[in-house]
Order: C-alpha cells, then structure tokens, then sequence
C-alpha cells in the first residue's frame, strides 16, 4: 500500500529523515545487521582468537580485498540500472487509464436530458470503467484480491448479470476480454448517433478514437507488465554490490599495519552501506509497482477515483451550466 508522505515533507525538513514507512532505512536494515555481526565476528577472531602469524596472514587479506574492491564499478552500474527502473516506473504509471477525457467528451456530444441520453452516458462510462478494472485485475495482485470473480464486479454495480453471461461464454475462447465492454460501449455510440443524440458523424468518430485510445492504455499497461527488466541486468547489479561489501567485510577491518587508529566501527563504510545498498533496494522496490509494497500505486484508490468519476461526470456536472 502506498504511504503518502508529501504534504509531511513539505511541512516539515526533518520528516524525510525520520520517516520509518516506505524509508531506505526500512530497506536495509536487515542487511545492514547481518553485515555489522559478520564484520564484528571478524575483527573479534582478528583481536582475541588469532595467532601472530594468523593475524599477519589475515591483515594480508584485508590490504587485499581494500584494494581490488574498488574496481567494481558500483556507481556506474548502479546508476544505470537505477535510471532504468525508475523511467520504467513512470512509465507504467502514465500508461495507466483514465476515464476522464471520455467522460467529459460523453457529456459534451451525447446530449438529451431525458432518461433515454443519461442511461446511455452512465453505460458508456460503466463499460470504461469496467474495461479498466478488468485490465488492472490481471496484472495487479491487490485489485485481483478484490475483485477475484465476475460476482464481485456484480455487487460492484460495473457488471450485469446477463453482460456477466456473456463475459463466461468468451472466456472459455479468449483469455483476457478487458476490450469487451469497450466493444459494447462503441455499441452505444453508434446507437445514440442513430438516434440523433449524437449531432455530426464527426463527433461520433471523436467518441470513437477517445474508447480506442482507452483500449490502447489498457493493452498497454498490461504488454509493459509483462515485458519485465531482463533478469541478467538484475543479477550484475546485485552480485556487484553484495560482492562489494563482502570484500569489504576484510578490507574495510582496521589492521596494524595500515591504520594509525584503531576503531571498532567502520562509519564510513556503513554510510557506503546506506548508499550503495539503499540505492539497490530503490530499484528493487520500483520494480513492480503494482504490488503491495509502501510506495507501489494504489490501484484501489484509483479505481474508487474513477467511479467518483462514473457517478458524477456525466450527470451532475452538466446541470451546474448557467450560460
């Protein structure tokens, strides 16, 4: 689910660093743990547990692993990879559908007061709504859960018991049928310019691109879920940094011969730590967004958006006109 945290961001400079939820400092902490007692179980071996000649094979190791570590190139290859995954996350957040363009054009070319013109502007609009739920239910784990059968699209009011019918009989051809009720809706328009309820064939034709390019974003917020980031750029990235620290865990160990000071924490390392690591765990958790995770889209607000949508639009807002 995702944590809105902006307006407390804005009103406070010191929230971004306190924050818990969705925080690099939830990410990582595990790891950072982990990271902290393996290296203090070595350099207690290193003080307490380790002979003179041990301890001189040791320190050999840790001048080794602190100087070829460097040659892995983390900045670089994260920060292409993070690039990647975070314009990727836009991206399938501006491809998502939204019913407002058609519910502003339904109002303003389907035109009547009458019960006939305002079934057929709330039809329209349920059939949009109806395709994107659908196609938000086969790819997000969240709107599945809530919508998991054709009864709860029922109960929901998007769905009718016999276009529910219809929608079993195709499903046992086709698989993914979130393009039906724009069918249907198509249906509608071509039936209310019959009627005259729609003045010019042109503003027909307009209705018509606007439920086609409708159709578009769903078909293509479902291809761009299934293209996922191919798996060997997400194994580099996290073989490079567990890697890194895994040498770091001898190289960054204080040893006589290389330091004036002994210290028992390396702070600097751990800020290395908060970076590299955070920065990792960034892409991880951008990566599917449409999961349940504290900063994936929540769909299911969207979705009672766009119902607001369906129940308003196309039916109060016209009666505000005064002119």
């Amino acid at each position: 689910m995702t944590y809105v945290h902006n307006i407390r961001l804005i009103t406070c400079s010191t929230h971004a660093r306190r924050t818990w939820r969705g925080s690099v400092y939830k990410l990582i902490y595990c790891d950072l743990l982990v990271w902290l007692m393996i290296y203090a179980s070595l350099s207690i071996m290193r003080r307490y547990f380790l002979g003179d000649n041990e301890i001189l094979i040791f320190d050999k190791l840790c001048l080794y692993c602190n100087k070829f570590s460097d040659l892995i190139p983390l900045p670089f290859v994260l920060g292409f990879y993070v690039s990647l995954i975070v314009n990727r996350w836009w991206i399938m957040w501006d491809t998502l559908p939204w019913p407002d363009d058609i519910a502003m054009f339904v109002t303003a070319i389907l035109k009547g007061q009458d019960e006939r013109a305002r079934l057929m502007r709330r039809t329209i609009m349920r059939y949009v709504n109806l395709a994107g739920v659908h196609t938000m239910a086969l790819f997000s784990g969240s709107v599945r859960r809530r919508f998991p059968t054709l009864d709860h699209l029922v109960a929901a009011g998007l769905l009718e018991e016999g276009e529910k019918q219809i929608f079993e009989e195709m499903s046992g051809r086709i698989t993914k049928l979130y393009w039906m009720p724009l069918v249907w809706a198509t249906a509608i328009v071509t039936k209310a310019r019959r009627e005259k309820l729609i003045d010019a064939d042109i503003s027909m034709k307009t209705m018509i691109d606007h439920l086609c390019d409708f159709r578009r974003k769903c078909e293509k917020s479902l291809h761009i879920e299934v293209i996922n980031v191919p798996l060997v750029y997400t194994q580099v990235v996290t073989i490079a940094v567990y890697a890194y620290f895994l040498a770091n865990l001898f190289g960054r160990q204080f040893t006589g011969e290389r330091d004036q000071v002994d210290a028992y924490l390396p702070v600097f390392t751990v800020f290395q730590f908060l970076v590299y690591m955070g920065w990792m765990k960034v892409a991880e958790t951008l990566i599917n967004p449409y999961g349940d995770d504290d900063d994936d889209f929540e769909l299911n607000w969207l979705i009672d958006r766009h119902l607001q949508v369906y129940y308003t639009d196309n039916n109060d807002f016209i009666n505000f006109v005064t002119v």
